[in-house]
């Protein structure tokens, strides 16, 4: 069995983006072991698969332990996804000759709903942020819809039967529609969760049609685990402004890779996207203007002006305090908060 330290790294990237989004690891993963590796296409699918199986339920564990997964939606999910992964398979058999041209299709038709999917979810997030809506709820707000969830779950075993990649770019776009008030984090560690069994089942199928190069795997494991953890740590505590960009961007870099942009070109682009996406946010958010915080001596001032002179003359009280609103003689003679006056003194006689 065969290290390789350059497969080691770009695993841990790809580790990186599938814990930080849940998404865009056959997506990425696969295309590196073919082209920059030289590994053949049923190998490599199969490697990563495995390899999927054993870096996938690490991320799960962080966003768990969190509490950011929503158990019931997982259930339904599963119960949709893991047949059709079987099904699938059988399917890709089954077609023979023909398996090749029909993956090239379903892939094409994969990556124009995944940059239709990027394309809605940028325009809702323009659209949210004038109408300053914020899609933050949480599980217990959530209301599971088994019947369009149970169909999710279908429609990405399917595609992972037939194509072993894709499904969880795809998945979690129908999630955005289906429950759109659900936040980043409780997204990614949904779609981690239930990716455990599908993964399971897929790489099951695999493992009957295609060989497995345990160099590869590995390889793939040792970069990606680590990586998946760090990132899956972040997507379970980052704020929902950060995690919905990179969910975007993951699955718009996977839509222009399904639908046949070359290698180089597509790097130029993501590349593009990138640098546009930084210098947008740079002239927006302006983080170079943003005020120090006031300094000490303004702060002790502010707090100088803010106290009141006690009734007797005395030491300076706070006015929110109770000998400020009473004056500084604690006794009262009564419990409404009134002072007894003061009694005249006798004449002298």
């Amino acid at each position: 069995m065969h290290l390789d330290i350059y497969m080691i790294l770009g695993s841990a990237f790809v580790g990186l983006l599938v814990g930080t989004t849940g998404a865009g690891g056959g997506a990425l993963m696969t295309p590196m072991l073919i082209l920059l590796f030289g590994v053949t296409p049923s190998s490599a699918i199969s490697s990563d698969l495995v390899a999927a199986v054993l870096m996938r339920p690490f991320g799960a564990a962080v966003h768990l332990r969190k509490r950011t997964v929503n158990l019931r939606m997982v259930a339904w999910m599963v119960a949709g996804s893991v047949p059709m992964a079987f099904l699938g398979s059988y399917l890709l058999h089954v077609l023979g000759g023909g398996a090749a041209e029909d993956q090239t299709h379903v892939e094409l038709a994969l990556g124009i709903a995944l940059l239709a999917g990027a394309s809605a979810m940028v325009l809702r997030y323009v659209l949210d942020r004038r109408a300053g809506h914020q899609r933050i709820a949480s599980i217990s707000e959530i209301t599971v819809r088994p019947l369009p969830t149970m169909a999710i779950g279908m429609v990405g075993g399917l595609i992972v039967g037939l194509t072993s990649v894709g499904a969880g770019s795809l998945m979690i776009v129908l999630l955005l529609f289906v429950y759109p008030r659900i936040g980043a984090n409780q997204l990614v560690g949904t779609d981690l969760t239930q990716a455990v069994p599908l993964t399971a089942a897929a790489a099951a199928g695999a493992l009957i049609w295609n060989p497995v190069v345990f160099g590869v795997t590995a390889s793939i494991a040792i970069g990606a685990v680590p990586a998946v953890l760090i990132g899956s740590y972040f997507s379970s505590h980052a704020p929902d402004k950060y995690i919905r960009p990179v969910i975007t961007f993951v699955i718009f870099a996977s839509g222009l890779k399904y639908v046949g942009v070359p290698t180089t070109q597509l790097g130029i682009t993501v590349a593009a996207v990138l640098v546009f996406g930084l210098t947008f946010w740079l002239v927006r958010a302006r983080p170079w203007n943003r005020q120090a915080p006031a300094p000490a001596f303004q702060a002790s001032q502010a707090d100088g002006a803010a106290l009141a002179p006690s009734a007797n003359g005395s030491a300076p009280v706070a006015a929110s305090s109770p000998e400020a609103v009473n004056g500084a003689n604690p006794e009262l003679a009564n419990g409404s908060g009134a002072a007894e006056p003061a009694t005249e003194p006798r004449q002298a006689g």
